[in-house]
Order: structure tokens, then sequence, then C-alpha cells
């Protein structure tokens, strides 16, 4: 199956694709129900290829999405050769062993790469990209490839640069606490180094097996430290990438305080591979939490929720870690489809709190005195602590394993918003009210303590008239009240024309001259974070 599609994938490189949905489960349709029509608009000639449809969430808008090839060089033979002579062994063009890298985690984007190229070093990354400049061949730089809005995958037939090979830890400084390290390595692999250490890396996420810290930093990733130890624009210290025409730019410093001229590296922190590929980076860590409790506690209603999380600041404060929630319908989700259990009674709110300090006594007291005055106060109706690292784990996958759950429940429209803490619940009621019986649910989670919710609207199949009335709807609801479109998951492919809601046109014009400047050729991950026009105003 995998050989006929890449030999049919193959035929629409070179200009205009558009997606049409596919509206039913792929374990349904026959072959012939699995392939999309893809128009291709080349000079004096209109034809019709076929496509693969990803079923899973295909790129998709309230209209059919049109993505124009730009006018870039299609791999050669000769171009083939100088890669194997660059990197033998590890210039890959087998299709089975491709399949992985054209699509994404969520099987929502697939790309038709013909070449993975799995640089060792610095050096060779810049000769890829001194090459690819020149010979004007589109680049899409690769991490673990477990981004949520196709910003990690190509579109057309872009180089697939991976950096799972850029794996070492260069050095470690146990009085600072500073980690320097190639942008390939695994964030699990860096945690268990570094609690060897006596430290932990002030980032964690869901992904955190598989995910790359060089793609972290390139989308800003949040996860579920950032309550405690702040985003990676303040962590990370330092970072070494190369820029498009192969300049390699050092600025992989170990200090806390450098104020020499303009902070170049949080030009590439969340720039998602646009503006230069990320080859390795400094991190400030710290110290592992000798003591560590998790409460998870049930709320009759989100105002109880934010008052709850008012007591837990001020009574908490140096030790709150986490303060995570997630309604009602994502409980039953986990409970339905994973067979998780519920350690409390059933509550439409529930609260994972988090401490991590010093002294085991001093937390405990401090949570037993908050715990005592929000159960007295009568803001939590239910709770359960725990302090061993098992039953700390069980209770942090109810929280960690919703995105799991989601995917068994039907198509899943996926929304990470950024809103004052106050509105987070808002906005899934309204959607509610919005979408009525047209939805099969809406739920909602996220983290409390940085105002970050994740809306998931699930639907049986995918239904175009069901995404028409959810977008523009939910971003014009996020503009209204002050928020950003994404949180933390970046643009990407799928959110870029949506930008406007978030940042004016003045904004995404300067955005596009460093882009121009850094890119001028445009080869580094084409089609991805900038939108395709800017409009007078937002709708």
């Amino acid at each position: 199956m995998a050989a006929l599609f890449h030999g049919v994938e193959r035929l629409f490189l070179k200009h205009t694709a558009r997606w049409w949905p596919c509206h039913q489960p792929a374990s349904s349709l026959p072959l012939v129900g699995r392939v999309l029509a893809l128009r291709i608009n080349l000079p004096g000639l209109t034809e019709t290829r076929q496509g693969r449809c990803v079923h899973s969430g295909a790129v998709r808008t309230s209209q059919a999405s049109t993505v124009h090839r730009l006018p870039f060089t299609t791999v050669s033979q000769q171009d083939l050769d100088f890669f194997e002579q660059l990197l033998p062994g590890r210039t890959i063009t087998d299709p089975e062993v491709l399949e992985s890298n054209n699509v994404d985690w969520l099987k929502s984007v697939r790309g038709s790469s013909e070449v993975l190229l799995r640089p060792q070093t610095t050096e060779e990354v810049s000769q890829i990209l001194r090459y690819c400049n020149e010979r004007r061949l589109a680049v899409c730089p690769q991490g673990g490839n477990t981004g949520l809005v196709g910003g990690s995958v190509p579109v057309f037939d872009e180089i697939i640069l991976s950096t799972s090979l850029m794996n070492q830890v260069l050095s470690f400084d146990s009085i600072s606490g500073i980690l320097t390290c190639q942008a390939g390595c695994v964030l699990e692999n860096l945690s268990h180094f570094l609690e060897e250490r006596d430290f932990i890396m002030p980032l964690d996420l869901g992904a955190k097996g598989s995910c790359h810290i060089g793609g972290n930093v390139a989308t800003n990733a949040g996860g579920l430290r950032l309550l405690r130890y702040g985003p990676l624009r303040g962590t990370v210290l330092g970072l070494e990438a190369v820029l498009a025409e192969g300049k390699v730019l050092n600025c992989l410093a170990a200090l806390r305080k450098d104020n020499t001229g303009y902070d170049l590296k949080q030009l590439l922190i969340g720039s998602e591979g646009t503006l230069g590929v990320i080859t390795a980076i400094s991190i400030m860590c710290p110290r592992k939490p000798r003591s560590v409790n998790v409460a998870f506690l049930g709320c009759s209603s989100f105002q109880q929720l934010l008052d709850t999380f008012q007591h837990c600041r001020s009574m908490l404060g140096e030790v709150l870690s986490a303060f995570e929630f997630l309604d009602s319908a994502c409980m039953r989700l986990v409970e339905d489809h994973l067979r998780l259990a519920n350690p409390i009674k059933e509550s439409p709110f529930y609260i994972l709190i988090e401490t991590a300090g010093s002294n085991a006594v001093h937390d405990e007291e401090k949570l037993h005195n908050f715990l005592e005055e929000v159960m007295s106060s009568s803001l939590v109706t239910d709770g359960t602590v725990a302090t061993e690292e098992s039953k700390i784990k069980v209770l942090w996958a109810l929280r960690e394993r919703i995105t799991e759950a989601l995917r068994h429940d039907g198509y899943t429209y996926k929304y990470d918003i950024s809103l004052p803490v106050e509105k987070i619940y808002q906005l899934v009621e309204d959607m509610r009210g919005h979408l009525g019986i047209r939805a099969k649910s809406v739920v909602g989670y996220g983290h409390v303590g940085d105002g970050n919710l994740h809306l998931n609207i699930v639907s049986p199949t995918y239904d175009p008239a069901l995404l028409s009335a959810i977008e523009p709807y939910v971003y014009e609801w996020t503009a209204k009240h002050h928020g950003s479109i994404s949180a933390e998951h970046g643009l990407g492919l799928k959110k870029r024309n949506y930008i406007h809601y978030s940042k004016p046109p003045e904004a995404v014009a300067v955005m596009r001259n460093i882009k121009a400047m850094l890119d001028p050729k445009g080869i580094l991950n084409p089609y991805k974070t900038l939108p395709d026009a800017i409009p007078s105003h937002v709708p």
C-alpha cells in the first residue's frame, strides 16, 4: 500500500495542492475512497491527480485548503550524490523509512519528501544548508516530530533535515546547573541524565519520550512546569544555529547575564525552523526537588476552581509546581477509552496540584493547611493526595493522557488558546452553546497557572459544516477577549493564516522582513508560521 501511494504522490509535487476532505473513517472506505483529488495548475493545463488522504485530521479549513508550491528546485541525482558523499549511509531515500518522517504525530498532515538527511554535527548542517540555498532546494527541519500544527513535516517535496543523530550532551556544570547539548537530544533522556546528578529539566511535556530539545526550543514549548520555572525564553541561556546560507550563528553562551547588543537567540526561540536550524542549546536546570506531592481535587464550579487557585498561590507559594484542570467530560473520556479510574467522587471540574520543594515536613504541612482551608470553605468537594512516585504517576496520567483518549472518541478539532485566567472556561461554555447538538462533545482542560486552555471539539467523523461553525468563531472569540490563538503549540502550517487574530499587520510585516533578511530565498520550512497574505483588517 505504501509503495502504491508513494508512486502516486510523486505526481503532485509541482504546483498547487488543494485538499478536499474525506468524510468517512479510512477503515470504512474501499481503496478508491481513501484517495482525495488534488488539482494541479500548470501553465496552459489543468489536470487532476490523486493524492493520499489522511483520515485522522487532514489539513482543513472551512473552505478547501490550498497551498501553492513555491518555485523551488526538485532534487536531482546530482544532489543525491552530493548528500551521499557528505553523509555516507545517512542520506535516506527508502520510501518505507521516509513514511514516518512525512507524517505528523496526529497523522493530520502528510508531505511527499523523497530525501531524509541525518547529520551528526553542526558543520554537516552548515554544508547541507549552504548547498541547498545555492541550489534553491527547500528544507524542512525535523526533531522528534511531535508537533500538533503541522510544522515539522514537509508540505510538498522539501528535504527533511532530521536532528535525530545530533543527540550528545556537550557539557554540564554541576555548580551553575547549566546544561549544553545538541538539539537532537530527547527530552526524557536529558531528564534521566540530570536526575542522576540531582538536577531536573525546567521543561516537562507529555511527549517527553520522543520530542527533541531543539524542537522544544524552536516551538517555544510550554508544558507542565511553566508555572514554577517559567518559559524557555527565560531558561534557555544560549543556542547555536545554522542560517539558510550555511553560516553558523554561535550564541551558545552559558551566562545568566549578557547584555551585549541584541539578544539574537530570542529570534530563533519559537521561530519553528523558519529562520535557522537550531543545532545546540544551553539551558539553566534547577535542582531536583527532594519532596514532591500531588493533590487531585474536585470542584462544583469553575468559579470555585479559580478561588481555589487563588488560595493555592497564596498558601503554597514557593513550592507550587503545577496547577492543572480538566472538566468532567475529559474524565469520562479517560475512564471510557483508557480504563483509568477516577480516584475521587464525580465532580464537574477536577484540579491537579503539584508541590515540589526541599523539605518534606515543611511542604506537607503547607499542603495540609491549604487542603484544610479549601475543604472547610467548601471550595473543594473531595480529594486525594499522593506522595509516592508510583501513585503520583497514576494521578498525572488522568491529565496527561486526555489527548490519547480524544483520539479514540472520534474526529477531534483541537485549539490551543491563551486567555485571561477568569475567561478560560467561558470559551468552552460559549462554544457548547454556539454548536449545540452539531458537536458530539466539547471539552476543556489545560494549565490554569498560565491561562492556557486546550479546547477540543469532537464529532463522529469529519464534518465540514461543523468546522465552518467553529472557525473563525473560536478565533474571533479569542481576539475579542484579548487572548492568543496559539499558547504553546505554535502556528505551523495549520494556523499560519490566523495569525492576525493575535498580531497586528505591522507586526506581521516586521516578521516578514526578518524572514527575508535571514532566509532571502525562503528555503527554510516554507509554508509555515507566516501567513499567505496580510489582510488590511481582521473580520
